[in-house]
């Protein structure tokens, strides 16, 4: 988390732009610099992209209520349809290097965002309002803590957005909800559409099957199921709603360590 101190010198922080808060649990000393300021010597930053949507579960570290200044603030439980408009600020190289809300580092060169209670990490398509410019920022961190502000995006969005000079910008936000796969599967069998599994390994021990399903689930952030046939028991990993994104599962689960595992269509789905 972060909290500002720099109430005093604020007119300083509009004028170059730089306009972050300190983090909630800050030591002394942690920022070689006292005030933000943009970098001296920035890359060319217009061939940078943005952020790419997908699904990604929820941080266990970010993601609890806290108090900033006096103010409390609720986490929700969901960016789902999450829509807001308000006024943009933006943050750069007191920062950059640094940890965010939910343990990641801050680079301000990346296509990121800080706001005060959607759930880390989001990903939200921000709009300028006074020229029409749009990004995509993933949210990995918490701020602004201004009254007037709702969000603060990384040095490279507010390029892309065109508020660089202005400090500030009046902007809308709309996430970019993804859901889990799992969901995605159930929707998919609800509606009689085929789901998939990547089978690991079979064998006839059960326990051994269901002590390595364990441990994939964590490795791979993905259900799994044991199943019995032809008096072996067989891991998969899954399920999945669609046929690309258990391929490219696999292809990660491969890489992964697993090399022998295969694609199959669950029997019980109705067809694609």
């Amino acid at each position: 988390m972060r909290q500002s101190n720099g109430w005093l010198v604020l007119g300083l922080l509009l004028l170059l732009g730089g306009c972050a808060s300190e983090p909630v649990n800050r030591n002394d000393g942690r920022y070689s610099m006292k005030d933000d300021r943009p970098p001296e010597n920035p890359p060319d930053l217009s061939q940078v992209k943005d952020a790419q949507p997908r699904y990604e579960p929820y941080s266990k570290q970010g993601n609890k209520d806290y108090e900033v200044l006096g103010q409390s603030y609720s986490v929700m439980p969901s960016g789902k349809g999450f829509v807001q408009e308000g006024l943009a600020s933006w943050y750069a190289s007191k920062f950059h290097g640094h940890y965010t809300s939910n343990g990641e580092l801050y680079d301000m060169y990346t296509m990121s965002a800080a706001h005060k209670t959607l759930p880390l990490p989001s990903y939200v398509r921000v709009t300028n309002l006074d020229n029409n410019k749009s990004v995509i920022v993933r949210v990995n961190d918490r701020g602004p803590f201004h009254s007037n502000r709702v969000i603060d995006v990384s040095y490279a969005a507010a390029y892309k957005l065109g508020m660089l000079q202005t400090g500030t910008a009046r902007v809308r936000l709309e996430v970019i909800y993804n859901d889990s796969p799992e969901h995605q599967a159930v929707a998919a069998i609800t509606s009689g559409k085929a789901v998939y599994y990547v089978q690991i390994v079979a064998a006839s021990s059960k326990e051994k099957l269901q002590s390595l399903a364990s441990e994939l689930e964590q490795k791979f952030n993905i259900q799994s199921r044991v199943t019995a046939a032809d008096n072996l028991y067989r891991l998969q990993l899954g399920p999945m709603a669609n046929e690309d994104l258990a391929n490219r599962m696999l292809d990660t689960i491969r890489n992964g360590g697993y090399p022998q595992s295969y694609l199959v269509r669950d029997p019980a789905s109705q067809g694609g």
